[in-house]
Parts: C-alpha cells; sequence; structure tokens
C-alpha cells in the first residue's frame, strides 16, 4: 500500500493542530518523537481533506497529491527508459538504472527488481527513484523499476502480471541488459513487498532462481477487503486503525478502487487467492531468501511478520526487521535516522545476495 499525508498547492495553512486532535494516547506513546514533530508540521501546513481523496480528483491532478519523496530522474546518467509487454500485450513502462564501471566494472551485474508502493493505486517510476538510485549506487546492481498497471482502470491482479513479465523479460534480456540471469532479487514497499511475495513464489514454480526477496511494509492478508478493522487477526491492524499514516480510512479507499463491491466477487474469481492474501499460500517450499522489514507503528506490522514465520517453517532462510517508532512509511523519510539505517541495510543484503560487483 503505502499512504502519507500530501500538502497540495493552494491550501491555507492550519495553526490550531493539537497532538491529541492527531494521535490517540497509545499511539503517540509509541511513535518516534521525530516522526511526531513530522506529523504536526504536516497538518499545520494542510493536507488534502480526506473528502478530497476521490479517484477522479487524484487523476485530474495527479501533481497535487504526489508524495513529497518523489522525483523525476529522467535524463539522469545511467538511467534509461524501457518498455516491457505484459501477459496480455499491454506495453509497461520500466526505467533501467546501470551502475557506474568506474566504480562496479564493467559488468555483467547483478539486478533488482523493485516494485513501487501505492495501494496497487497511487505511485509511479519517480516514487522510488530515489531509492532505486541509492540501490544501484550502494551495492553496484542494475535496478529496474516497473509502473504496473494501477487499479481502478486495471483490474487488480494485472499489476501483478505485468510486475511477473518483467522478471521474465528481464532474465531473456540478460545480454543487453548487462546481467547474470542467475543473480536476480525483487522487492518494494506496501504493495510492491505483496507483489513482490507473490513473486518469490510464482519464480520458484516457473523454475526462476531468485537470490533475494526484500519485502518492507507487506500486507499479507485480505486488508482491503475488509469492512472494519476488527476484521483482521492481527492485532496491530486495530492497535494503529486510527494513526495519522495509512489509517483505516485510507486503506478503505484503496479497497474500493481495487475491489468496489459490485465486482468484488469476479476479481476474486479471475486470481488465485493467495494472490491476494499471500499468507494463505499452500506450497512454501523451495522459497528464496528473504528480508522482512516492518515499522512498529503499521496497522500491517504484524501480518507481514506472520508472513516471515510461514516462511521459516517451509525451510526458508530469512531476516525479520522491526523498525521501531516507526510508521508504515518510513522508508521514504529522507530526514529521518531509521530511514537510513533502512538504506544501508537495503545495500548490504543486496552486496550479500549478489556479491560484490
Amino acid at each position: 500500500m503505502s499512504g502519507d499525508m500530501i500538502q497540495p498547492a493552494g491550501v491555507q495553512p492550519k495553526t490550531e493542530i493539537k497532538i491529541e486532535d492527531i494521535f490517540e494516547p497509545h499511539v503517540l506513546e509509541k511513535y518516534d518523537p521525530d516522526v511526531v514533530e513530522y506529523v504536526l508540521e504536516t497538518n499545520k501546513a494542510g493536507v488534502p481533506a480526506a473528502h478530497e481523496w476521490r479517484i477522479e480528483n487524484i487523476r485530474a491532478d495527479p501533481a497535487r497529491f504526489a508524495p513529497p519523496w518523489s522525483k523525476d530522474v529522467t535524463g539522469f546518467e545511467r538511467v534509461s527508459d524501457g518498455e516491457v509487454t505484459s501477459h496480455d500485450g499491454a506495453k509497461i513502462p520500466i526505467k533501467i538504472y546501470h551502475p557506474d564501471p568506474a566504480q562496479f566494472g564493467d559488468g555483467p551485474y547483478g539486478l533488482h527488481l523493485n516494485f513501487h508502493g501505492g495501494g496497487f493505486v497511487l505511485g509511479d517510476l519517480t516514487t522510488e527513484s530515489q531509492l532505486c538510485l541509492s540501490m544501484r549506487d550502494g551495492a553496484g546492481v542494475v535496478v529496474i523499476d516497473t509502473n504496473y498497471r494501477h487499479c481502478p482502470e486495471a483490474t487488480w491482479g494485472k499489476g501483478i502480471e505485468d510486475a511477473f513479465s518483467t522478471l521474465v523479460w528481464a532474465r531473456e534480456s540478460a545480454s543487453s541488459l548487462n546481467i547474470k540471469p542467475d543473480s536476480i532479487s525483487i522487492g518494494g514497499i506496501s504493495a510492491g513487498a505483496h507483489i513482490s511475495l507473490v513473486l518469490q513464489h510464482m519464480a520458484r514454480d516457473s523454475g526462476i532462481p531468485l537470490k533475494l526477496c526484500l519485502a518492507t511494509v507487506p500486507p499479507s492478508e485480505e486488508t482491503m477487503l475488509y469492512k472494519s478493522p476488527a476484521e483482521s487477526p492481527f492485532p496491530s491492524f486495530t492497535e494503529y486503525a486510527n494513526g495519522p499514516i495509512l489509517p483505516w480510512a485510507r486503506i478503505g479507499f484503496f479497497g474500493e478502487q481495487c475491489f468496489p463491491d459490485d465486482k468484488r466477487v469476479e476479481i476474486r474469481a479471475k486470481v488465485p487467492e493467495w494472490w491476494i492474501s499471500p499468507i494463505r499460500a499452500k506450497n512454501w517450499a523451495g522459497l528464496c531468501d528473504t528480508f522482512i522489514r516492518t515499522g512498529e507503528c503499521d496497522p500491517l506490522r504484524d501480518e507481514g511478520e506472520a508472513y516471515g514465520f510461514r516462511l521459516v517453517q517451509g525451510g526458508a532462510k530469512v531476516t525479520i526487521k522491526r523498525y521501531i517508532g516507526s510508521p508504515h512509511t518510513f522508508a521514504y523519510f529522507g530526514w529521518f535516522k531509521k530511514k537510513h539505517e533502512y538504506d544501508l541495510e537495503t545495500i548490504s543484503a543486496l552486496v550479500q545476495a549478489h556479491g560484490k560487483q
């Protein structure tokens, strides 16, 4: 998923925001003080009102709702645009990041496939560009960022097909991409992490070896199908349902776009149940090494960690780390000390998986 407070253009600043207006006491107690300050300052600056989060508003003026960490890296050195043909013939835009040969040699390089967050509804090739640059420049791998199709314009599940098509295409294009076809990792944040969890099963079933799955704050249950937070079997979902970052209302918004009531049965019939709820997969054997990272103050925390424990039971090598005091979107906060820690650990995990370039 991924949800955060965005400051729109032309909004009058709010001046009388009280901390108790934003944080329930038990939530405030857990949040990192730096994040609390950020939330307060963002609210004082003005954020889109809940009623403005309608899909027609977002599509009409995407810049207004774009997160502050978005960055267009078109034209950057060793960054190129490409296109992948998906399973049904749709053309899927990608961005390809190549490392500096002066630092990492002439290749071939390991490859990391990135899938951005955004609740399967939001995001594009600017959303996680700075993370892609960090992985490329720190680990010396080629990074491919995929702008998979979003709901409601595309039926839920098409984004997973697009992601898998990118994986297959990249292996088949190893020579032109200057990559090692046997040294591929996958990963993403939130919705992108969900896609990565599904892909690690699909890759195994297709005989495609993966070095690593990097899944950050992943949903693993049918979260977007709930009618209330109480339906979740995981305590963190209700504990942080009214938190300021990825609250239940935002999750409900994503659910309406992905699984509208009048099409829910039809959509569910088109995809395997475990695509919607990866934790319900039947076969846990032979899955790749996995690094799962969660935020303590994220409603999705417990289901992400529960998925990791299922992997362990299936025999996979798994690392699980919970970032204390951190909300769902912590990996995007350039000013946050836990984000810097996150970046260094990402690079270390990729170097370990692919070897030093």
